[in-house]
């Protein structure tokens, strides 16, 4: 059995020095509401305990789907960084970009490109990760029968938008990934930031060409997505030519809950290759205070029968 951790939305705090040319753009308002409301609902000392669990679970690999950041501060992807380096090795951690982490316009190697090596896919089965530049997505890392396919929804967008975008070259090099990923045998988890099925979710903050993306699911088969974005549970389906796919969401890593939005929480998915096709295992662990840290709070079991 492979075990998988699936977190989101981390929001790592506190925020650097700000300077006032720094919020010269769309980071104002950001600034606001992180002054105002945000660092009060994500906290450092929740992130704390989550390593402390992980680290006592010991997961085979963890899946990070985003928004790392909170303004894209160029200080904050290194405060990024040196958390991930205390997390563990970047062979055993797949991290994805959200839209906070492309809040404004940013040359690569100073923003998302500095967690290169967290998300750079592999040249093939067991061989070392290659370089990773803006265009390298999907990027598909192979541990054992399960690949990890990452996806980048992230751009800079105008006031008031969070919206994603997958894009055509992408979407072309994904079916081609899932289907050959398929016909291999390979449990295929698809990683990215926004919800593909996009219920309930504000019109500002959708993936914009979210069908697009499951009308490529759906001819080219896969077997879990995994995706935070909305500070929420999500579980969905797609029918896809191989049979149903399993769509999780997870809350933020590092919130507390304040009336809209549960507290933390986290997924940890044990995947194992069945005589019906796959059995996803599927353990939600709740962050219960600094007395308790994580807990489990439910466990259940999906089956993905493939013929």
């Amino acid at each position: 059995m492979f075990t998988l951790a699936h977190i989101t939305d981390p929001h790592i705090g506190p925020l650097p020095q700000v300077g006032a040319r720094d919020l010269l753009n769309k980071r104002f308002f950001g600034y606001l509401s992180w002054k105002r409301r945000r660092h009060a609902i994500h906290r450092p000392e929740i992130l704390t305990d989550l390593r402390r669990d992980l680290a006592n679970i010991a997961p085979d690999h963890v899946a990070i789907t985003g928004d790392l950041t909170n303004i894209a501060l160029p200080q904050e992807f290194e405060q990024v960084l040196q958390w991930l380096n205390r997390l563990g090795q970047p062979d055993r951690i797949t991290v994805i970009p959200g839209n906070h982490d492309a809040y404004v316009a940013l040359p690569w190697e100073r923003s998302i490109g500095q967690w290169s090596d967290y998300m750079a896919g592999d040249t093939g089965p067991g061989e070392e990760s290659r370089p990773m530049t803006a265009g390298d997505f999907p990027a598909t890392r192979i541990r054992g029968d399960i690949a990890l396919i990452g996806l980048t929804t992230a751009q800079a967008t105008s006031l008031f938008l969070a919206t994603g975008t997958v894009g055509h070259d992408q979407l072309a090099r994904l079916e081609d990934q899932l289907t050959s990923l398929g016909r291999k045998g390979f449990c295929r988890v698809v990683l990215l930031h926004h919800p593909p099925c996009p219920d309930g979710l504000a019109w500002r903050k959708r993936l914009v060409d979210a069908d697009d993306l499951l009308s490529v699911v759906r001819r080219s088969g896969a077997e879990l997505v995994l995706h935070g974005h909305d500070h929420k549970f999500g579980s969905a389906s797609i029918d896809s030519i191989d049979g149903r796919v399993a769509v999780f969401g997870v809350p933020s890593a590092s919130a507390i809950a304040d009336g809209k939005r549960p507290q933390s929480h986290y997924h940890l998915y044990g995947i194992d290759r069945s005589a019906k096709g796959w059995e996803i295992g599927v353990k939600v662990r709740r962050y219960d205070g600094r007395e308790t840290g994580f807990v489990e709070s439910n466990a259940y079991s999906v089956t993905l029968e493939r013929g």
